[in-house]
């Protein structure tokens, strides 16, 4: 585990930034292109991160519609457990122009990101099973090596629904199948020409993902669960997604165990807190006064959280061998 790449200090991602340290880590008041563009190269081991995606479902006259149960983007989901629901975001309005804008942010974001990357660095990115063929290709347009879907097994409250304003026309006709899972893009910067996985290890100590405490291999299909309730509480950002996911992701995206995580859209704090709780450091930015300081809070509370993974669902006697 000869790793011959210098190993860039914390302080070295500050820069002129109001800066908040808690533990290992580092989270840092700024825009994250401009953040990117000042990075020593090939300083970042690994970045865990769920990226924004309101290009339409925030701007004003959406959300005052949204707010006064009028047309538009947003939807009601249908009611679980007895609960009320707050709105969802209809991704699927986003015009031919809008969908171009979000291909060019993640474009943009893939080109700003590969110079801070080791060689061989992996990103785990969270998105939708809308969006995911768009922003997914966004980022290999970017120079990003696409590798694999991981599968978050998950009831998202998305889809299910019944036409709308044809409810009671069409009973029984749902115009998207009800979500039951959330897709993670999984990334990696390229290797040099003709190198191997092995030599990438060795010199850069990236290449490769980090294997199960168990000592089997990470798996592609993750059996979650919806954020609980205690970690909404402590964090209350609208996409927060649960330590007991974000710790298995962090952990792998560091095959040895050794480097710095980043996830340049921070929002609540949630991967660095889970990057503490594996032990690692993390480097969290976000732009957002609030969310800043929502992290600033929320991540010591959420380093306590007791998270324990959920066993897999299994199909096959061979698939329980190496993902229980």
């Amino acid at each position: 585990m000869n790793i011959q790449a210098k190993q860039i200090p914390l302080s070295d991602f500050t820069g002129d930034y109001r800066t908040v340290h808690i533990g290992r880590s580092q989270l840092v008041h700024a825009d994250a292109f401009e953040w990117l563009s000042q990075l020593p190269p090939e300083s970042v081991d690994g970045m865990v991160f769920d990226p924004p995606y309101g290009v339409k479902e925030y701007e004003l006259d959406q959300i005052e519609m949204m707010l006064s149960g009028g047309p538009g983007i947003w939807r009601l989901p249908p009611s679980f457990d007895g609960s009320q629901r707050a709105p969802l975001p209809r991704f699927t309005a986003l015009n031919p122009e809008e969908r171009t804008t979000l291909h060019r942010f993640f474009r943009d974001f893939a080109v700003a990101a590969l110079p801070a990357l080791k060689p061989g660095a992996h990103i785990f990115m969270a998105s939708n099973s809308f969006l995911s063929q768009l922003v997914f290709s966004a980022m290999i347009d970017g120079g990003f090596e696409f590798r694999t879907e991981i599968i978050r097994l998950v009831q998202t409250l998305r889809g299910g629904d019944r036409p709308k304003l044809g409810e009671e026309e069409y009973p029984d006709v749902c115009s998207l199948p009800r979500g039951g899972y959330e897709p993670w893009g999984l990334f990696r910067k390229p290797m040099p020409p003709k190198m191997t996985v092995r030599e990438c290890l060795r010199i850069y100590g990236t290449g490769g993902l980090r294997r199960r405490s168990d000592g089997n291999p990470f798996c592609d299909v993750i059996d979650s669960e919806r954020t609980p309730k205690r970690e909404k509480e402590i964090a209350p950002h609208p996409s927060l997604k649960p330590q007991s996911l974000l710790r298995q992701l962090v952990r792998a995206v560091l095959p040895l165990g050794k480097g710095v995580v980043v996830d340049p859209f921070m929002g609540s704090g949630s991967t660095v807190a889970a990057a503490e709780a594996v032990g690692y450091k993390c480097v969290g930015v976000e732009r957002y006064d609030d969310y800043f300081e929502m992290a600033t809070k929320a991540v010591p509370r959420l380093i306590t959280v007791k998270a324990a993974a959920k066993s897999s669902h299994v199909v096959s006697v061979e698939q329980a061998a190496f993902c229980v």
